[in-house]
């Protein structure tokens, strides 16, 4: 009966659509750019040139819908073995005023994107302070389980987050994952031994690790379609905020030692605020409607995006088969030959970002920096950070126009790029006069790149590609594959250079990014402009 209402009024929605573009059309002639591509969705033809008459003095952007009508759209064809999609786009208008509405909420999981980033950040300029504190300041080996144990907690939290994401929910999981980031914080702050401080570190890793899977879950099921790819970058974007404050925390450490304990007692605020404002979130109304809670699926989706659309986005979740009676998919699902080419890309994704090389460019900044004449630390990592930060901006600006595979293309070219040109300035005998600068360059070059799609991309991508039955779990595989690639690289990383050298170690990132080139040309799909459910029936057909 439910099902029947939402075609009843899509039909309505789709006569008036129909009329609608008749008159965008005849309108165009005059001044097409200011004619309303946005006007809103109604079967009340007064309305309709109310709203045409009011936005034909103002220029705006066409946007893509979530709705569509029961008529299979031709900007999707189903491909189960090349898993592609077709680049024309119907005509869709959107009404914008549900974006600033979803920003709020955005804002709030982008918390837990912050502590991501602070929780990696802060033990670089508190270490050297907390081993004397603690007594280690001779024994690296305990010092380097300080800094890997929070890896290891990483790689647990994210394989935990997605089956707690599809048991909980998404915004119950946010407050359960704000209780290990307050006790890791505190923990942390308070240890006056070296095993508490690592039991700190493990729960702060657990978190950080839950975060990672399910901040770019929740706003890619939240965000409206035409601005999904801005928002979803954020995430990236908050992750650098957070390492960029972690450093700015670390300022007073040398006029006071024991300020160390203050920089890892300051993450249980967001940690706090986290738990605080998921309680006032919506709820995904994708989850809400895939655990048979429509009604409830109805609220959230006016809650974000406005009562006129509740019938709109409904049908389409109806029409994308989410809530049908298949049961809830389970690990060994993503290894199915339903799923696994679009599981095994988003591994993919991560494994190829960690093996690019980006931990080793920015573990030798301090010393890259140094031989350009540059003797301070933090210069270093502010002007490493602030290229990270520029370059995440740039890439949110151009996600939903530009694309995400083809940024992601830009991004690893310019890496193999940047990673020729450091090895090239430590062998070349020729560019020993330019050798610091030249390295500088590089690694300014290499950090921007990476930035504008290797590192925002991918958590965004996944999402997206991943069919709502399976999205929480594959989400949850691909970054624990990210998680477990970074703590063995981290692990042997340094041996690999003390053998083969630096200069031949960057050859072999410049490879790896070339290979990744080819990689996405071939596997990944374009998925700008499209709804998570027109790219779930194109690349996930129900069998």
């Amino acid at each position: 009966m439910q099902a029947s209402t939402y075609a009843i009024k899509a039909s309505v929605c789709f006569d008036a659509r129909n009329r609608r573009r008749a008159c965008v059309l005849a309108a165009g002639f005059a001044n097409t750019r200011s004619v309303a591509l946005n006007c809103n969705f109604t079967s009340n033809n007064s309305i309709c040139m109310r709203d045409m008459g009011m936005k034909l003095t103002r220029a705006t952007q066409g946007v893509e819908t979530l709705f569509r009508s029961t008529v299979k759209p031709r900007s999707v064809k189903a491909q189960a073995s090349a898993g592609d999609i077709e680049e024309a786009t119907p005509f869709k208008p959107q009404e914008k005023k549900s974006s600033g509405v979803v920003l709020p909420f955005v804002g709030v999981a982008c918390l837990g994107a912050i502590l991501f980033g602070y929780h990696l950040g802060v033990v670089n300029g508190a270490l050297e302070y907390l081993a004397k504190d603690l007594g280690i300041a001779e024994n690296t080996v305990l010092q380097g389980w300080i800094v890997s144990s929070l890896l290891a907690g990483a790689t647990v939290g994210s394989f935990t987050g997605g089956s707690l994401a599809d048991k909980f929910g998404r915004t119950r999981t946010f407050q359960l994952d704000a209780v290990p980031l307050a006790a890791g914080a505190f923990l942390c702050a308070t240890a006056q031994s070296v095993q508490t401080m690592i039991i700190g570190r493990v729960l702060a890793g657990i978190g950080i690790g839950i975060s990672s899977a399910i901040v770019p879950l929740y706003i890619s099921e939240i965000s409206p379609t035409e601005i999904r790819g801005a928002l979803g970058s954020v995430n990236q974007l908050f992750i650098c905020v957070g390492i960029l404050a972690a450093l700015v925390a670390g300022l007073p450490l040398a006029g006071n030692p024991l300020w160390w304990r203050t920089m890892f007692g300051l993450a249980a605020v967001p940690s706090i605020l986290l738990a605080l404002g998921m309680g006032l979130s919506p709820e995904s109304p994708r989850w809400l409607f895939q655990q048979g809670k429509k009604s409830e699926a109805e609220k959230s989706i006016q809650t974000l995006y406005g009562k006129e659309r509740v019938s709109e986005v409904m049908l389409d979740l109806t029409n994308a088969g989410q809530g049908s009676a298949e049961p809830e998919a389970g690990w060994f699902d993503l290894f199915s030959s339903r799923y696994w080419k679009v599981v095994s890309v988003g591994a993919a994704l991560f494994l190829f970002q960690q093996l690019a090389g980006i931990n080793a460019v920015v573990y030798y900044s301090t010393s890259v920096f140094r031989s350009a004449g540059i003797e301070s630390d933090v210069a270093a990592s502010a002007l490493v950070g602030a290229s990270n930060v520029f370059g995440t901006a740039v890439a949110s600006s151009l996600m939903d126009r530009q694309g995400r595979k083809s940024l992601l293309t830009f991004s690893f070219t310019g890496m193999a790029a940047s990673m020729l040109l450091l090895s090239l300035s430590f062998t070349w005998k020729v560019l020993a006069p330019y050798s610091g600068t030249l390295a500088v360059l590089g690694t300014v070059l290499y950090v921007l790149s990476f930035s504008l799609g290797a590192g925002p991309v991918p958590a965004l991508l996944l999402p997206e590609i991943f069919a709502s039955r399976i999205r929480a779990k594959a989400v949850a595989l691909s970054l624990g594959m990210h998680w477990i690639s970074n703590f063995v690289i981290g692990l042997y990383f340094l041996s690999v250079v003390n053998k083969f050298g630096i200069s031949t170690v960057y050859l072999g990132f410049a490879t790896v990014c070339l290979l990744a080139v080819l990689y996405i040309a071939i596997n990944v799909v374009e998925t700008k402009g499209r709804s998570l459910e027109e790219i779930e029936r194109a690349l996930n057909p129900v069998v």
